[in-house]
């Protein structure tokens, strides 16, 4: 079983190597770190480095794919041509399409989540309803089929082990959980919008909202969210939708 998870420049570490540490244990699989090249890819802290394994063009179609979210850097990955043309190709056959944390605005850029619910990082919660797709606020994980979106960053954790218990099972996705000691217990409990205070939503929001005020953002969600609309006008003149590779 062949599972690709996406890197790209400005990506959060642990929505990949979350899901990571739990699908790679599964019976037969085959992982890969995939972008546009075999490549080090630098995370959004700017100190830790992955490496893709592989390119795009040499996983055209993986069983199992998977795109993690970023604070400042989403909003390029929506509008890199050839992750998008990727996804909206290697999803078409694959088993599973997921995403975790922003992962899913990437998803629905690529019209995969066009008309229906998913959940992401609360702080991205209103970007859905943009991209076509209804926020699901108060939910970890949002299944469609084949496609399954997590909430933010450590929820990939728990992406990891539902899909382990469709795929080989819950037997083996218990043994899992129990060797990578999956048992939390954390000492604070405002993991959620709803649980924490005031105070620390208000400085949570506000430190995300400086780590993601870039210019890159200002560019490219604006430039995404166009080409949604000019497509939608041309399918109603019965023209083609455009698609990455329009001029």
């Amino acid at each position: 079983m062949q599972i690709a998870i996406v890197l790209y420049e400005g990506m959060t570490a642990l929505d990949a190597i979350g899901p990571y540490e739990v699908l790679r244990q599964l019976p037969n699989a085959e992982l890969r770190l995939v972008s546009n090249a075999p490549q080090p890819i630098v995370t959004d802290s700017g100190v830790l480095v992955l490496g893709a394994t592989h390119s795009f063009a040499e996983t055209p179609t993986p069983d199992i794919l998977l795109v993690p979210g970023s604070t400042a850097h989403t909003s390029a990955a929506m509008a890199d041509a050839e992750l998008i043309s990727w996804l909206q190709q290697a999803h078409k056959p694959s088993q599973w399409t997921l995403s975790v944390c922003t992962g899913s605005l990437v998803l629905a850029a690529a019209g995969i989540l066009d008309g229906l619910t998913a959940t992401s990082h609360w702080m991205a919660q209103d970007f859905l309803p943009a991209l076509g797709v209804t926020p699901q606020k108060q939910e970890r994980i949002v299944r469609h089929g084949k496609i399954v979106t997590a909430a933010g960053v450590s929820a990939g954790i728990d992406l990891g082990l539902f899909i382990a218990g469709e795929v080989a099972g819950q037997e083996t996705a218990e043994m899992i959980q129990l060797a990578i000691e999956y048992d939390p217990q954390p000492p604070f409990d405002a993991g959620h919008p709803s649980k924490a205070s005031k105070a620390v939503r208000n400085k949570a929001r506000a430190t995300l909202l400086k780590e993601g005020a870039t210019l890159r953002v200002l560019i490219d969600f604006p430039r995404v969210l166009w080409r949604r609309v000019l497509s939608k006008v041309r399918q109603k003149q019965g023209a083609a939708p455009l698609t990455e590779t329009t001029p």
